[in-house]
């Protein structure tokens, strides 16, 4: 029988088990990971009436493989969008929240009257978000930072006050050095299919509008429960997947015939006919250095951020207003390591009793300090500092929970999608060894 190793049990891992189960049922496939529990970064808690989530609390629905993974596992029912009837989203700045405008697609302000009134932007900033239509496109000269693209099609103010922060919300990064082609390639692709990116996105709009194409599902969708359904989903299907936990993996080789031994820190060594690797790129370089040194360097150039999520439960009658939206998003100008803060029980139903708020705040940024060398407690009274002076929390929490998560933030930095394929080519090299993940 056919040996398949996979290591790492986080998402991507334990959907790579249940696909080649589907495809080649008699493949007897082995499972390692190094935690003693499966799952990744996907960690939900579940504790008096809280649902409580240490790192995603949804996905993108327009990614097909996730709805299609929870159609599969037969959790649609499960399936919720963000409560509307807090439908509200701010950016905090000089102390003070404002809501992001309407018209937003994706990250890009297009509707420009929406913006009139709001003092995120000035007078002068609209004028030069209005000027983008005529601006000329750069012919394809290669990558270019985020921060430079939406700089020199929207302007710095927009960049710095809208873009910015919502992009940090999703990479923790730092767009100065962000690449464009690694993280919105589509952008770029309207610039040039379109002449204007304003041109482009509406076009785009126009285009999906059709009754045809309405979208079934709302843009982000969690689960009810918490992500950490779909991972105890997922593993209930994983009968023919001997999972192994605890487990850690110190090293891989190939021999002359193409099959690869796995080395375990407990002294174990695994054949295999096949290797899924599905770690983080820092992890996955230390296990090729054998099998490929050159393939470990590329992978060893991929930086990290460390990052930590804090959720706190108040009373609500504690509060000097329950929270009425989702959270907001804070800019790297305001020169802090938080990066936003979501009211979970606003944004979600069902995530705390009813007389209390669950708010959870995000910490870590890309090219600052290591938060994660700080304390609990330091970490808990940054956090409250935080709620303190923004939102006007002065009460004493009932509970919190705080999840660390280090070297957790992959960075696409300029170059990356030029590494990806030299990763590409190099793994050609060698048949029967999968990479994967983020």
């Amino acid at each position: 029988m056919k040996q398949v190793i996979i290591i790492g049990g986080g998402i991507t891992g334990l959907a790579a088990a249940y696909r080649l189960q589907k495809l080649a049922p008699d493949v007897a496939i082995t499972l390692l990971e190094r935690e003693d529990r499966l799952g990744g970064k996907i960690l939900t808690e579940q504790s008096d009436g809280f649902v409580v989530e240490g790192a995603p609390d949804s996905f993108l629905s327009r990614k097909p493989r996730g709805i299609g993974l929870c159609e599969e596992l037969g959790l649609i029912p499960q399936l919720q969008g963000r409560d509307p009837r807090h439908s509200k989203t701010f950016v905090r700045r000089h102390g003070a929240l404002y809501p992001l405008p309407s018209g937003l697609t994706g990250m890009i302000p297009t509707n420009l009257a929406a913006l009139e009134n709001n003092p995120l932007i000035s007078s002068a900033g609209r004028a030069r978000l209005a000027q983008e239509v005529d601006l000329p496109p750069v012919p394809p000269n290669g990558d270019e930072t985020l921060a430079h693209f939406v700089t020199r099609r929207l302007g710095r103010e927009v960049y710095e006050n809208l873009v910015e922060p919502l992009m940090s919300g999703i990479y923790a990064g730092d767009g100065e050095q962000l690449s464009l082609a690694a993280t919105f390639p589509q952008l770029r692709q309207l610039e040039l299919k379109y002449g204007s990116l304003l041109k482009g996105l509406q076009a785009s709009q126009s285009e999906g509008s059709e009754p045809s194409s309405a979208a079934p599902y709302p843009p982000f969708v969690a689960v009810q429960g918490g992500m950490g359904e779909l991972v105890k989903r997922l593993v209930e299907q994983l009968g023919q997947t001997t999972l192994l936990t605890g487990v850690d993996v110190t090293g891989l080789s190939q021999a002359t015939d193409g099959s690869y031994t796995v080395q375990l820190q407990q002294g174990q060594a695994l054949k295999a006919d096949a290797v899924i690797v599905t770690t983080p790129a820092f992890v996955t370089a230390r296990l090729l250095t054998t099998v490929d040194p050159t393939l470990a360097e590329l992978h060893a150039a991929i930086p990290y951020a460390s990052s930590a999520t804090i959720s706190f439960a108040f009373a609500v009658a504690d509060l000097p207003r329950k929270p009425d939206g989702y959270g907001y998003v804070i800019p790297r100008v305001e020169e802090t390591d938080l990066l936003a803060c979501t009211w979970s029980s606003s944004k979600w139903t069902n995530r705390a009793p009813a007389d209390c708020a669950l708010v959870r705040v995000y910490i870590g940024r890309f090219g600052r300090r290591d938060v994660l060398a700080e304390s609990d407690a330091e970490l808990v009274e940054l956090a409250l500092n935080e709620l303190r002076i923004t939102l006007g929390y002065t009460a004493t929490p009932q509970r919190h929970w705080i999840f660390r998560w280090p070297q957790s933030m992959p960075q696409y930095l300029l170059g990356h999608a030029d590494r990806l394929r030299q990763i590409e080519a190099k793994l050609s090299e060698h048949p029967n060894l999968f990479l994967a993940g983020a």
